[in-house]
């Protein structure tokens, strides 16, 4: 019963997708031109946006996992997949959330700090080089980029400091979105 609850309440939070609320708030959806997380948002409504919406996600990851840590510690890896999943596929907005980076890096910085910050280092490090000199050609956002390249690191720092589950759980997450959103164009098009 325990599993299930941890699963359920993760998920809902998840799906409290900072960057839509705040853009409804708005008075727009900014699904219809583009994702709702950070980099969507900092694009469609400037910094102090992406700013709040970035930490919206973020927290939503941490209270998922320190949900489950008070409920049952063993599981905090199936609060981060149920969080990422539920901001990348929102049951209260019609199943389109975004990416699942922020709420993931939210779970780890309670389940696995040490694999987080060691991936953050290398990511953002490797941004600012694919962006002089990848993104011209290849025409992909640089966060999703980083934090592809930055996965294996992330998955070596968790089986070293712990945390492995975790990382595993909210990745598998990411890629299934990432997979979906390479197959489905975003945009007005889109919204049927």
């Amino acid at each position: 019963m325990l599993p299930l609850l941890v699963a359920l309440l993760s998920y809902l939070l998840g799906s409290l997708v900072t960057g839509v609320l705040y853009s409804r708030a708005r008075g727009a959806d900014i699904r219809g031109r583009d994702l709702p997380g950070g980099s969507g948002t900092y694009r469609q409504f400037g910094r102090s946006a992406a700013m709040l919406v970035t930490a919206g996600d973020i927290l939503k990851g941490m209270l998922a996992v320190l949900l489950a840590r008070a409920l049952t510690p063993e599981l905090t890896w199936l609060a981060t997949l149920a969080v990422v999943l539920g901001h990348c596929y929102p049951v209260f907005f019609r199943f389109r959330g975004g990416s699942g980076i922020a709420p993931f890096m939210g779970a780890l910085l309670v389940a696995a700090p040490l694999a987080l910050l060691g991936t953050l280092a290398v990511a953002l490090a490797l941004i600012p080089l694919y962006r002089a000199t990848l993104q011209p050609r290849l025409k992909l956002n640089a966060v999703p980029f980083a934090t592809a390249v930055a996965m294996p690191l992330a998955l070596l720092l968790g089986l070293r400091y712990g945390g492995l589950s975790d990382v595993l759980a909210g990745g598998a997450a990411m890629a299934l979105r990432a997979v979906h959103l390479l197959a489905v164009p975003v945009g007005p098009e889109s919204q049927a």
